[in-house]
Protein backbone atom coordinates (compact mmCIF):
# COMPACT_ATOMS: atom_id res chain seq x y z
CA UNK A 1 0.00 0.00 0.00
CA UNK A 2 1.85 3.19 -1.25
CA UNK A 3 2.55 5.51 2.00
CA UNK A 4 -0.18 8.80 2.38
CA UNK A 5 1.89 11.95 2.65
CA UNK A 6 -0.05 14.70 3.22
CA UNK A 7 1.16 18.38 2.84
CA UNK A 8 -1.09 20.27 5.73
CA UNK A 9 -2.42 23.74 4.04
CA UNK A 10 -1.14 26.14 5.84
CA UNK A 11 -2.38 28.94 3.31
CA UNK A 12 1.32 30.12 2.73
CA UNK A 13 3.54 30.27 -0.56
CA UNK A 14 5.40 27.07 -0.78
CA UNK A 15 3.02 24.14 -0.63
CA UNK A 16 3.18 23.72 -4.13
CA UNK A 17 7.32 23.19 -4.14
CA UNK A 18 7.20 20.86 -1.66
CA UNK A 19 4.76 18.85 -3.36
CA UNK A 20 7.05 18.56 -6.67
CA UNK A 21 9.94 17.56 -4.51
CA UNK A 22 8.04 14.65 -3.48
CA UNK A 23 6.97 13.89 -6.17
CA UNK A 24 10.00 13.85 -8.02
CA UNK A 25 11.48 11.40 -5.85
CA UNK A 26 8.24 9.34 -6.41
CA UNK A 27 5.52 9.64 -3.82
CA UNK A 28 2.16 11.08 -4.22
CA UNK A 29 1.60 13.95 -1.66
CA UNK A 30 -1.45 15.71 -1.25
CA UNK A 31 -2.21 19.05 -0.12
CA UNK A 32 -5.08 19.45 2.22
CA UNK A 33 -6.99 21.10 5.18
CA UNK A 34 -9.55 18.53 5.59
CA UNK A 35 -9.00 17.23 9.12
CA UNK A 36 -9.68 13.35 8.17
CA UNK A 37 -7.46 13.47 5.26
CA UNK A 38 -4.50 14.65 7.90
CA UNK A 39 -5.75 12.33 10.39
CA UNK A 40 -5.46 8.99 8.20
CA UNK A 41 -2.19 9.96 6.74
CA UNK A 42 0.93 8.23 7.35
CA UNK A 43 3.69 10.81 7.42
CA UNK A 44 2.91 15.16 7.28
CA UNK A 45 4.49 17.84 6.64
CA UNK A 46 3.96 21.48 7.42
CA UNK A 47 5.65 24.09 5.29
CA UNK A 48 5.38 27.93 5.67
CA UNK A 49 6.72 31.21 4.31
CA UNK A 50 5.65 34.44 5.86
CA UNK A 51 5.17 35.61 9.37
CA UNK A 52 3.80 32.97 12.51
CA UNK A 53 1.44 35.55 13.46
CA UNK A 54 -0.18 35.17 9.84
CA UNK A 55 0.17 31.15 9.36
CA UNK A 56 -1.19 30.82 13.37
CA UNK A 57 -4.40 32.91 12.20
CA UNK A 58 -4.90 30.79 8.71
CA UNK A 59 -4.14 26.98 10.94
CA UNK A 60 -7.14 28.53 13.71
CA UNK A 61 -9.20 29.82 10.44
CA UNK A 62 -8.96 26.34 9.79
CA UNK A 63 -9.64 24.54 12.96
CA UNK A 64 -6.17 22.32 12.71
CA UNK A 65 -4.26 23.50 15.74
CA UNK A 66 -5.36 20.83 17.94
CA UNK A 67 -5.50 18.28 15.11
CA UNK A 68 -1.40 19.31 14.70
CA UNK A 69 -0.83 19.31 18.35
CA UNK A 70 -1.95 15.88 19.05
CA UNK A 71 -0.57 14.27 15.85
CA UNK A 72 0.95 11.01 16.39
CA UNK A 73 2.44 10.22 13.13
CA UNK A 74 6.19 11.82 12.19
CA UNK A 75 5.65 15.60 11.04
CA UNK A 76 8.06 17.57 9.66
CA UNK A 77 8.20 21.61 9.43
CA UNK A 78 9.69 23.20 6.88
CA UNK A 79 11.20 27.06 7.45
CA UNK A 80 8.53 28.74 8.88
CA UNK A 81 6.91 25.33 10.04
CA UNK A 82 9.79 24.13 11.89
CA UNK A 83 9.50 27.81 13.78
CA UNK A 84 5.51 27.07 14.02
CA UNK A 85 6.44 24.17 16.01
CA UNK A 86 8.06 25.68 18.78
CA UNK A 87 5.72 27.65 21.82
CA UNK A 88 6.51 31.14 20.58
CA UNK A 89 7.41 33.19 18.00
CA UNK A 90 8.63 37.50 18.51
CA UNK A 91 7.79 37.12 14.38
CA UNK A 92 4.63 39.35 14.80
CA UNK A 93 4.45 40.40 11.52
CA UNK A 94 3.04 43.02 12.60
CA UNK A 95 3.70 46.96 10.85
CA UNK A 96 5.93 49.15 13.35
CA UNK A 97 5.78 46.40 16.10
CA UNK A 98 8.75 44.67 17.13
CA UNK A 99 9.49 41.59 19.46
CA UNK A 100 5.69 40.72 19.96
CA UNK A 101 5.36 37.71 21.07
CA UNK A 102 3.17 35.02 19.21
CA UNK A 103 1.82 32.15 20.21
CA UNK A 104 2.27 29.06 18.27
CA UNK A 105 2.15 24.96 18.73
CA UNK A 106 4.08 24.70 21.18
CA UNK A 107 5.49 20.72 20.16
CA UNK A 108 8.82 21.79 20.80
CA UNK A 109 9.84 23.28 23.94
CA UNK A 110 11.91 26.22 22.49
CA UNK A 111 11.21 29.80 21.16
CA UNK A 112 11.83 31.59 17.53
CA UNK A 113 13.21 34.91 17.91
CA UNK A 114 14.97 36.95 15.37
CA UNK A 115 18.79 35.96 14.27
CA UNK A 116 20.99 38.62 16.28
CA UNK A 117 22.75 41.62 14.44
CA UNK A 118 26.12 41.10 13.67
CA UNK A 119 26.19 43.16 10.62
CA UNK A 120 25.23 40.75 8.60
CA UNK A 121 22.10 40.95 5.41
CA UNK A 122 18.72 39.84 6.74
CA UNK A 123 16.90 37.58 5.73
CA UNK A 124 19.85 34.93 5.60
CA UNK A 125 19.33 33.82 2.26
CA UNK A 126 21.49 31.58 0.39
CA UNK A 127 23.38 27.93 1.16
CA UNK A 128 25.19 27.04 4.08
CA UNK A 129 26.59 24.46 6.00
CA UNK A 130 24.88 21.88 8.18
CA UNK A 131 26.82 20.66 11.37
CA UNK A 132 25.14 17.35 12.82
CA UNK A 133 25.09 17.44 16.42
CA UNK A 134 22.97 14.16 16.76
CA UNK A 135 23.33 10.94 14.43
CA UNK A 136 19.61 10.30 13.24
CA UNK A 137 18.02 8.58 10.86
CA UNK A 138 17.52 11.82 8.74
CA UNK A 139 20.99 12.45 8.02
CA UNK A 140 21.49 8.85 6.45
CA UNK A 141 23.97 9.65 3.47
CA UNK A 142 24.94 12.52 4.33
CA UNK A 143 27.67 14.24 6.44
CA UNK A 144 28.27 17.33 8.61
CA UNK A 145 29.79 20.29 5.84
CA UNK A 146 26.66 19.51 3.61
CA UNK A 147 24.54 22.84 2.03
CA UNK A 148 21.24 23.19 2.20
CA UNK A 149 19.58 26.50 1.08
CA UNK A 150 18.37 28.87 4.06
CA UNK A 151 15.53 31.42 3.75
CA UNK A 152 14.93 33.05 6.85
CA UNK A 153 15.37 36.33 9.53
CA UNK A 154 14.20 34.41 12.68
CA UNK A 155 15.58 31.31 14.00
CA UNK A 156 15.22 28.67 16.83
CA UNK A 157 18.87 28.85 19.46
CA UNK A 158 20.67 25.41 19.70
CA UNK A 159 19.16 23.51 22.69
CA UNK A 160 18.56 20.31 23.66
CA UNK A 161 16.14 19.59 20.55
CA UNK A 162 18.93 20.11 17.89
CA UNK A 163 19.92 17.67 15.91
CA UNK A 164 22.04 19.79 13.39
CA UNK A 165 23.02 23.43 13.48
CA UNK A 166 24.37 26.28 10.83
CA UNK A 167 26.39 29.27 12.07
CA UNK A 168 24.98 32.73 10.49
CA UNK A 169 26.81 35.05 12.89
CA UNK A 170 26.26 32.51 15.08
CA UNK A 171 25.12 29.03 15.74
CA UNK A 172 21.35 28.56 15.51
CA UNK A 173 19.38 24.96 14.67
CA UNK A 174 19.27 24.06 11.39
CA UNK A 175 17.22 20.57 12.21
CA UNK A 176 15.27 20.12 15.53
CA UNK A 177 13.21 17.04 17.03
CA UNK A 178 11.13 15.77 19.66
CA UNK A 179 9.17 13.06 19.81
CA UNK A 180 7.54 12.79 16.70
CA UNK A 181 8.16 16.34 15.78
CA UNK A 182 11.06 16.84 13.62
CA UNK A 183 11.95 20.79 11.50
CA UNK A 184 13.99 21.66 8.72
CA UNK A 185 14.98 25.84 8.92
CA UNK A 186 16.21 25.34 5.33
CA UNK A 187 14.43 24.95 2.40
CA UNK A 188 14.82 21.12 1.29
CA UNK A 189 12.96 21.22 -1.39
CA UNK A 190 15.15 23.69 -2.73
CA UNK A 191 18.94 21.97 -1.24
CA UNK A 192 19.26 19.90 -4.81
CA UNK A 193 20.61 16.14 -3.54
CA UNK A 194 20.89 16.95 -0.21
CA UNK A 195 17.83 18.47 0.38
CA UNK A 196 15.88 15.21 -2.28
CA UNK A 197 17.99 12.69 0.78
CA UNK A 198 16.39 14.48 3.49
CA UNK A 199 13.12 14.38 2.38
CA UNK A 200 13.74 10.61 1.05
CA UNK A 201 15.36 9.95 4.86
CA UNK A 202 12.23 11.73 6.69
CA UNK A 203 10.04 9.53 4.55
CA UNK A 204 11.23 5.97 4.15
CA UNK A 205 13.70 6.19 7.50
CA UNK A 206 11.60 7.75 10.27
CA UNK A 207 9.25 5.83 12.48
Amino acid sequence: MAMKLVIIDTGCANLASVQFALQRLGYAPVISADKQVIAEADKLLLPGVGTAAFAMRNLQARDLISLIVNASQPMLGICLGMQLLTRASNESGEVGVKNEWVETLGCVEATTQRLPDYELPLPHMGWNQLEIVREHALFEGIKSGAYVYFVHSYAVAVGDYTLASCVYGAPFSAVIARDNFYGMQFHPEKSGAVGAKLLRNFVENVK
